[in-house]
């Protein structure tokens, strides 16, 4: 297969991360976690996923290379900065075998420890399940059983403020923010507690408290992490000093008064509330927190994002709108209010999971935006096998050039125009709840529409022919 273009962004938790090195003919590389030969292709991994390409585009394979820690500038699920859990919870040392097993937790020993009649061990057996499975994605059944841990251990900072992750982890951040509060009052010399505390307020649009949080933090343990968000937030609010505010149902709107009409504030929040209205018809699903809208002028606007040149809007959580020389909510401007409130819908029915090229073709399609104009294009460039594989579209396109990006975003809405024909946005939901389970994005397209990436490019290729010509 012929690659136009290989981006993989491989975001490292803790630094750089040792990988195989796969060279590409036409001097791309591939960072796998492993490789290895299968006849005419070579597969290899990445995280849950694999993948295959034909050997004849390989020219070697390196061994113990190093892959590039990169993170996403937009990220609409605020990914937590790392943190260790304290040690106070008194865990058996086999203890954690005996929950875990073959990658599953163990309920029947769950249920013993309950029997047993010691309440921290049986606290100490359901956080160690509810770690497992927060740390898989499975947000909601660890909230499950971080729950009944406190049942047992009440007090323990530890669960209390993975229990509150877990809640904003599934939009819930009101209800998360009790816990992590009790949590550093429970251990205020806890730079975990202190940095979950942020996390909490920042998703709750209280970028301030989160600023004196981290940096408590900060005084406690450096993070990186943790500096990177109170530089974001610091940003927004130096930004938005000066700001106004209304609200209406279910957002929060922020503005410039000198920049921006009444007409247009007006508009936009009674565009916004239309397209809510109907995105809960499209969808079958809603938010649970009001939404912050924020609008800027352009030059604020790429000052508090750092988004490239070629962005028109960001939603990282906070609809970020820039609204320079407009005057009302004209059909693009309400496009482009469409298109960032679906980013919350879809996070919230993936728990924040969805990989980025089906974020924007749903994004997109539910604008509406169709293929059409570009469609006779893209089926030459899916026959010629030049398009962007979709495994390398999983992360953000915020690094990519122009160019890239309108290849990025053509193909990410043929491939939902793809699947809502043939299988319909009922099935779109299907594979959006199975990722939210902590599914990876191709083995949930395994299990809805039977397709890998492979197949689906195979298909995405025959549909665009058949639909625009080749």
């Amino acid at each position: 297969m012929k690659l136009r273009v290989i981006l993989f962004f491989l975001a490292a938790a803790c630094g750089a991360s040792s990988a195989d090195v796969i060279h590409l003919k036409n001097g791309r590389k591939i960072w796998a976690d492993r490789v290895h030969e299968s006849g005419p292709h070579l597969e290899y991994d990445v995280g849950d996923n694999s993948y295959a390409i034909p050997a004849t585009l390989v020219d070697r394979v390196e061994a113990g290379g190093v892959a590039p820690g990169i993170t996403s500038p937009q990220n609409p699920n605020h990914d937590l900065p790392t943190f260790v859990p304290n040690t106070e919870i008194d865990v058996d040392g086999d203890l954690p075998s005996k929950i875990i097993h073959d990658g599953h937790v163990d309920t029947d020993e769950l249920t013993s420890l309950e029997k047993a009649g010691k309440p921290p061990l049986a606290g100490a057996g359901y956080f160690i399940a509810g770690k497992h499975e927060f740390d898989r994605g499975h947000f909601s059944q660890a909230r499950s059983y971080f729950d009944t841990a406190l049942h047992f251990q009440p007090d323990s900072p530890t669960i209390l403020s993975y229990y509150a992750a877990a809640l904003v982890r599934m939009g819930m951040a009101k209800q998360a923010l009790s816990y992590a509060e009790r949590s550093t009052r429970l251990a205020p010399n806890s730079a975990d507690s202190f940095a979950v505390l942020g996390f909490v307020q920042f998703s709750l649009d209280r970028s301030r408290d989160a600023i004196r949080s981290w940096k408590r933090s900060l005084e406690l343990r450096p993070d990186p992490a943790v500096e990177e968000y109170i530089a974001k937030a610091e940003r927004e609010t130096k930004a938005e000093a000066e700001f106004s505010e209304r609200a209406s149902s279910h957002f929060t709107l922020r503005y410039e008064g000198k920049q921006t009409l009444e007409r247009l504030r007006h508009g936009i929040l009674n565009t916004l509330e239309t397209e809510y209205d109907e995105l809960v018809r499209q969808l079958g699903v809603a938010p649970r927190e009001n939404i912050p809208v924020i609008l800027y002028t352009n030059e604020t606007f790429f000052d508090v994002t750092h988004a490239p040149s070629w962005s028109g809007a960001v939603n990282d959580g906070k609809l970020r709108i820039p609204v320079n020389g407009v005057e009302s909510v004209n059909s693009e401007m309400a496009r482009v209010l469409k298109h960032e409130l679906a980013h919350s819908f879809i996070n919230q029915i993936s728990h924040g999971r969805c990989p980025q090229w089906l974020h924007e073709g749903i994004a997109q399609a539910v604008e509406p935006k169709t293929v059409s104009s570009g469609g006779h294009r893209l089926a030459q460039l899916f026959a010629a096998e030049r398009e962007i594989p979709f495994n390398a579209l999983e992360g953000s396109f915020m690094r990519f050039s122009t160019i890239e990006a309108t290849l990025a975003y053509d193909e990410s809405l043929a491939a939902v125009e793809y699947i809502d024909d043939t299988y319909g946005m009922s099935e779109l939901r299907r594979i959006l709840e199975r990722i939210g389970e902590g599914t990876p994005a191709e083995v949930a397209l395994r299990n809805t529409i039977h397709s890998d990436y492979g197949q689906l490019q195979r298909e995405i290729g025959k549909f665009l022919v058949s639909k625009y010509g080749s």
